[in-house]
Parts: structure tokens; C-alpha cells; sequence
């Protein structure tokens, strides 16, 4: 016993039933190795352990909630065009995959509504509200039971409006500044506040902790790294947004901070 005890302090390790869970949400799905925002790499990032796959949702010219990071369809697929005036067919009719890899020619952008039905029973849903209505946010949540399963990231007034949809849905605006926090925490009453790089400063993350919020921050780019990482749960994080899900639990759960 004192041998294990000496190890624990040896390592700045705790037991891990003494650890918090720490949150792996994986930034467009597992993306590096499959088409980005894509069934198939979201089914990637379920298999890695990941416990979000964020996603970007946009508004297609007839009404219907597709899945794409840009404004336009150029990056990611074999067309051209703006979402917001394209329907959703033409839209489905392009090639998702290909720019990735020939073996993921024919992928499809998915809708919200395939990716709920995929991640229902198996996986949170990381909503990056990119063009939507709360009205149509919602809606679909409701189809697929999903409400208490996602965490929605957005405009302060579209936050606003979802609240009085549904107040039981986890709103997860940025927070700017310190005063800017105690604002979206009076008004919304957060379980969780999102940090990017810059704004996951000390007196923004004390507001957090004071109000027991949940803590998300993403670690992209030159920042996803284990160095990275492993300061942003020693100064409070209680999730990690990454581009490498595979990598980070398994760099959670030696530590035992993931189940």
C-alpha cells in the first residue's frame, strides 16, 4: 500500500476513481484520416472512444439542416455553390469524400438529421450552430429524443431564443471576458461555457468553476498536443475539443481521467 501511495506521488497521479471524466469531443469527427463532417468520420470518432463529435449545421435554401463547416460547398466536396442557396438536393448530390481520398468517392454530406440518428444511444452531439433557426434546432432534437444528449454552441441571441424553446437544453455560448461570463451565467443560467484558445484565460475559467460549469476548450492545431492538454485540465478543463480523439483518450485513460 504505501509502495502504490508512493508511486501515485511519484507521478502526480490520484487513483482513478478520484479523477474527474474528462470530456473528449472530436472536432468535425475524426477527420484527419476520413472526409471531415461526414458519417464516416463520425463512426470514427464513436470507435475511438470519443464522447462528442462536434458538428457544423447550416440552413440549405429549402429549409432543411445540412452538415458543413463553410458558407459554400467548395472545400469538401466536388461542387461549387453557397449552402444557403442550394437545396438539399443538390447539395446530396455531391461527392463529399473524394477530395480526402479516392476510397471515400460517393460520401455523402450528411443532414442533422442522419447524424442524431447515428449518434442516438452512442455518442454526444457537439452542435456548432453555424446558420439556424432555434425553432429548427429544436425540432430536430426533438425527432430523434435528443435535448438532453448535445451541448449547443452559438450566437448569445440565438441562445437566448433556444432557451425559451427548450430551457432544458445545454447551452454553451464563448465567453469573451470575465464580466462577459457572469453576463451568459445571470441570463442563461449555463451548465457549460466553450473557450477557444484565446479567451481560456484565468479570471474567464474562475468565473466558470465559481458557478460550477462545465469547462469545454478547444486544443486545435499547434495546441493539440499532450503538453497542451494536460494544462488545460490543470487549469480547470473539463473538456477537450481535438482534432486527434484516438490520441487523446488514450492519453486520458492512462491518467485515468476517462472511462
Amino acid at each position: 500500500m504505501r509502495y502504490c501511495t508512493f508511486l501515485f506521488l511519484l507521478t502526480g497521479l490520484l487513483p482513478a476513481q478520484e479523477r474527474q471524466h474528462i470530456v473528449v469531443i472530436a472536432h468535425r469527427g475524426e477527420h484527419l484520416h476520413h472526409p471531415e463532417n461526414t458519417l464516416t468520420a463520425y463512426r470514427a470518432a464513436i470507435d475511438a472512444g470519443a464522447d462528442f463529435i462536434e458538428t457544423d449545421v447550416r440552413t440549405t435554401r429549402d429549409g432543411k439542416l445540412v452538415i458543413q463547416h463553410d458558407s459554400t460547398v467548395n472545400r469538401c466536396t466536388n461542387g461549387k455553390g453557397v449552402i444557403r442557396e442550394m437545396t438539399l438536393g443538390q447539395i446530396r448530390a455531391l461527392d463529399a469524400g473524394v477530395k480526402t481520398g479516392a476510397q471515400f468517392a460517393g460520401t455523402k454530406a450528411p443532414t442533422f438529421d442522419d447524424v442524431l440518428q447515428l449518434a442516438r444511444g452512442r455518442i454526444g452531439v457537439y452542435v456548432d450552430s453555424k446558420d439556424v433557426s432555434a425553432a429548427d434546432l429544436v425540432a430536430a432534437l426533438d425527432r430523434h429524443d435528443m435535448q438532453d444528449h448535445v451541448v449547443v454552441y452559438g450566437k448569445y441571441t440565438l441562445m437566448l431564443q433556444i432557451a425559451a424553446l427548450r430551457p432544458n437544453i445545454k447551452l454553451m455560448p464563448e465567453a469573451s471576458s470575465a464580466g462577459h461570463a457572469k453576463m451568459l451565467m445571470d441570463t442563461l443560467h449555463l451548465q457549460v461555457i466553450a473557450f477557444d484558445a484565446n479567451d481560456f484565460q484565468d479570471d474567464v475559467i474562475a468565473v466558470a468553476r465559481a458557478a460550477k460549469a462545465r469547462i469545454y476548450v478547444d486544443r486545435l492545431g499547434d495546441a493539440d498536443n499532450p503538453k497542451s492538454w494536460q494544462d488545460a485540465i490543470d487549469r480547470g478543463a473539463t473538456g477537450i475539443q481535438t482534432n486527434l480523439p484516438a490520441e487523446l483518450v488514450e492519453y486520458l485513460r492512462m491518467r485515468g481521467y476517462h472511462r
